[in-house]
């Protein structure tokens, strides 16, 4: 039996993949366990995940990490989920390193607890001058929150002057999106078997793939990134076109 891997055509990969990585906490509920013993060990797909797009040459990952609803959440689970992602950057910005991965980061950052705050800043810059892929984390990210924050950046612009209602274009809505200057996803993976895009990069998305897996996040490995790859490669994707145009092209 072929694995996945050995089926994908190294020519089409996609650029960009971004996931939502959910299932943690059912993931935990099915081994009688508190929800943050699932997040711990989705640590560990994060770190398959993301060694496996850089050994395909992914140029950029972008993971949900947390949302800006997720602060409804038990303020015991969230607290912890804060000292998780503390602990995980610390220890593995050697890894990224290693392998040459830069960390950015979108979401409004400024509200994130101060320690967190820091670990983030310290990954990001000791990993500023890495090129092999881009690491995105979406942190107290919410799609809706960034287009309200972009309506307001043109809407000052515009009473200031320096915009004229006019010549507002996609390029300048694109260029005042967190995103700026990264290609738009082409896939977007979705784990659990949850059928939603749940407030994720929601003008980035128009016209990414969604390949939805039932695996929980904590199981999901890099074989199951591999199936969701060939899924995607599988697909004819036509912007608008017919399949006629799309062959013709």
């Amino acid at each position: 039996m072929e694995l996945a891997l050995d089926l994908l055509d190294k020519n089409t990969l996609p650029r960009h993949i971004a996931i939502i990585m959910d299932g943690n906490g059912r993931w935990a509920k099915s081994q009688s366990m508190p929800r943050v013993f699932g997040h711990r060990n989705g640590v560990k797909a994060v770190r398959e995940v993301t060694e496996a797009s850089a050994e395909l040459g992914i140029e950029y990952l972008t993971l949900y990490a947390f949302s800006k609803e997720n602060w409804k959440r038990p303020r015991k689970e969230v607290n912890m989920l804060m000292k998780l992602f503390v602990s995980t950057v610390s220890k593995e910005l050697s890894t990224l390193n290693k392998n040459n991965i830069r960390l950015k980061a979108i979401g409004d950052l400024e509200s994130l607890p101060p320690d967190t705050l820091a670990a983030l800043n310290n990954a990001i810059e000791s990993t500023k001058d890495n090129d092999h892929m881009t690491l995105n984390l979406a942190l107290n990210y919410s799609g809706r929150w960034e287009l309200t924050e972009m309506t307001k950046s043109i809407a000052k612009d515009i009473s200031s002057g320096s915009l004229n209602p006019e010549d507002i274009s996609e390029e300048s809505i694109v260029s005042r999106l967190l995103t700026s200057g990264t290609p738009d996803p082409e896939l977007m993976i979705r784990t659990s078997g949850e059928h939603r895009i749940s407030n994720f990069l929601l003008w980035q998305l128009s016209y990414a793939e969604l390949v939805f897996s039932d695996i929980l996040w904590p199981d999901f490995r890099k074989e199951e990134l591999y199936k969701c790859i060939l899924e995607y490669q599988r697909r004819e994707r036509r912007f608008g076109m017919t399949s006629d145009q799309v062959v013709k092209s």
